[in-house]
């Protein structure tokens, strides 16, 4: 490819709307423009690393076992009301119907529709272990998209789906997932961590999330370096403590005046945060409300909470709605007394004691407050995020936390699905029998954002080899000179025939002007060719990633450039020369 003919249009400056570095330097380089709000086009430059990406991805479903379909992204409704997720799915997803009322949803995930097609086409045992898996436009309409490809509304994603006869088929078939994901984000370049996740509205009881480490992330890890455990904070736990000692005391009532937040209520108080309990009110469903008790200190974890309550369509009560409910004092909300709400206390108040509450009355609190004492709790859940600090569930030692973005997860389905469907198989005895399914996605476009959230420095892009556009760009910084052209169109050609995917820079630009573009772009090897070439008889090479400078003999360095990107790609571990017919 030469420069002069490519659709790149590189800028200067960051776009004001760019907040993150990913969506700064994918604009910059000229990768990605935007058409809406987390919805953006790939120019051929972005699109060249999507393709890379799926390449990866595709060799390692193969090493896996796994057969590629493609299914429509416009599913039908009837089949998400099967299972009940066509109303617990909330907003995110995307609904419309056709000219004749039929109702449709822009597919956010697509275990209906897999579960559908195996039910009727795969009838015996004899067919089974099945992994298929896809690699589609998935669309979620996101109240805040933001952070460019990181958080979109419409994005790239491989969603894989087994079909299995036993659970521990299933775990073989989940485990030969884990190990192919282990394989594709180390063949990306990435750093990368697995952590147990919330499983959320696609179900299970087991799932992992694959974690890409960055300070920008929008996930928290917790983890503890005296054990193995790592956990994402939607469903880090910890150990409770021991009960309280404290003898108990009667509750009485003291007056706060002005005094609604935790910290307010702490310091006129003149206590600790953590012997407040806070009652949030949220409404869910249509218009259920339930009051969340949690520790002053501790936030409400929106994944756990998402569990309690059975929904994922829920939100505080804010602004004007609280004027449908005159009986909640905001800000003084309690569990005392209050009958208007399902209350739901996280387990940790189960061993506090003697603790303060909201009043339900303006300006007055209750301290000394204790459980089965002044009010009753009839549900119990953990529902509070887990902090550094906090206790390992798994050794007692002290928790860490990182931030990552999340890149991939993988889930033990179970029946949730086959059973909903009555997708069975008949099994060896003659039975009929529900598949047992795992399911696994990766987001394609999102592991291009993230793998320069690790890989940038100041003047650009610093692409993994693997994954890069353009593995070298040859820069000629007069290309309108013969004998650097003669030069550069030899390197060029040579290196074409020995398969390394280069871009030739022959447009009549300033040397400044390319040597910012081949940084900012992030090609790993860049060729410098100017008249110290034409008098030295030598061409430099910059690696990108180090800054390190080599120079070989123009007549040896289509070889000795071949050589170095092949000792590049092999420092990434490819799954090998016959994983792409694999499978």
């Amino acid at each position: 490819m030469k420069f002069s003919v490519l659709l790149a249009p590189t800028l200067k400056e960051s776009p004001s709307e760019a907040e993150v570095v990913s969506h700064k330097l994918l604009m910059r380089a000229g990768m990605i423009r935007k058409v809406a709000a987390g919805i953006y086009t790939f120019l051929p430059l972005g699109y060249n690393v999507i393709k890379k990406i799926e390449r990866i991805v595709r060799e390692e479903m193969g090493r896996a076992g796994a057969q590629e379909i493609l299914m429509p992204v416009l599913q039908p409704a009837d089949l998400w009301r099967i299972t009940g997720r066509w109303d617990q799915f909330g907003p995110e997803m995307m609904r419309m119907a056709d000219r004749n009322g039929r109702e449709f949803a822009l597919g956010p995930t697509a275990e209906e529709m897999i579960t559908d097609l195996v039910k009727n086409e795969v009838k015996s045992y004899r067919q089974l272990p099945l992994t298929l898996y896809q690699i589609q436009v998935k669309f979620r309409d996101e109240i805040r998209p933001r952070f460019g490809l990181m958080r979109g509304r419409e994005f790239i994603m491989k969603d894989a789906y087994s079909f299995n006869r036993t659970v521990e088929e299933m775990q073989q078939s989940y485990s030969d997932m884990y190990d192919a994901y282990s394989r594709i984000f180390s063949r990306c370049g990435l750093d990368y961590r697995a952590v147990d996740a919330a499983t959320g509205l696609i179900g299970g009881k087991v799932s992992q999330e694959f974690m890409v480490l960055a300070e920008s992330g929008e996930s928290t890890i917790l983890y503890c370096e005296s054990c193995n455990y790592a956990a994402s904070d939607e469903v880090a736990t910890a150990p409770l403590a021991e009960p309280s000692t404290e003898a108990i005391k009667q509750s009485e009532l003291v007056g706060t005046p002005g005094q609604k937040s935790v910290e307010q209520v702490a310091t006129f108080l003149n206590i600790p945060e953590d012997k407040i309990v806070k009652t949030l009110i949220y409404k869910y469903g249509a218009s259920e409300l339930a009051g969340i008790l949690v520790r002053g200190d501790r936030d409400v974890n929106d994944e756990k909470l998402s569990v309690a309550l059975g929904t994922a369509d829920f939100h505080l009560l804010a602004g004007a709605e609280w004027q449908e409910y005159p009986e909640l004092i905001r800000g003084f909300v309690g569990p005392v007394g209050i009958n208007s709400v399902r209350l739901i206390a996280d387990k940790e108040i189960s061993v506090m004691q003697n603790f303060v509450v909201g009043a339900n009355r303006p300006d007055a609190h209750l301290i000394n407050v204790n459980v089965g004492e002044d009010f009753q709790v009839e549900e119990w859940a953990d529902i509070k995020t887990i902090k550094a600090g906090d206790k390992c569930p798994a050794c007692g030692g002290a928790l860490l936390s990182a931030k990552g973005i999340e890149v991939g997860q993988i889930f033990q389905l179970g029946t949730k699905y086959s059973a909903a469907m009555e997708a069975m198989y008949i099994d060896e005895d003659g039975a009929l029998k529900p598949y047992i399914m795992g399911t696994y996605g990766i987001g394609i476009s999102r592991t291009a954002a993230a793998a320069i959230e690790q890989n940038h420095d100041e003047n650009g892009i610093i692409w993994p080899i693997s994954i890069a556009p353009y593995e070298v760009s040859v820069v000629v910084l007069n290309y309108d000179k013969n004998e650097q052209k003669e030069i550069a169109d030899r390197i060029y050609d040579g290196l074409s025939k020995k398969e390394v995917e280069v871009i030739l820079d022959d447009r009549i630009e300033s040397a400044g002007k390319k040597f910012a573009d081949s940084d900012l772009i992030g090609f790993p090897v860049q060729v410098v060719i100017g008249n110290r070439t034409v008098k030295s008889g030598n061409v430099e090479v910059k690696i990108r990633a180090t800054a390190e400078r080599i120079e070989y003999r123009v007549d040896d360095a289509v070889d000795r450039i071949s050589e170095l990107v092949v000792k590049m790609r092999s420092m990434l571990q490819p799954g090998g020369p016959d994983a792409e017919n694999a499978g």
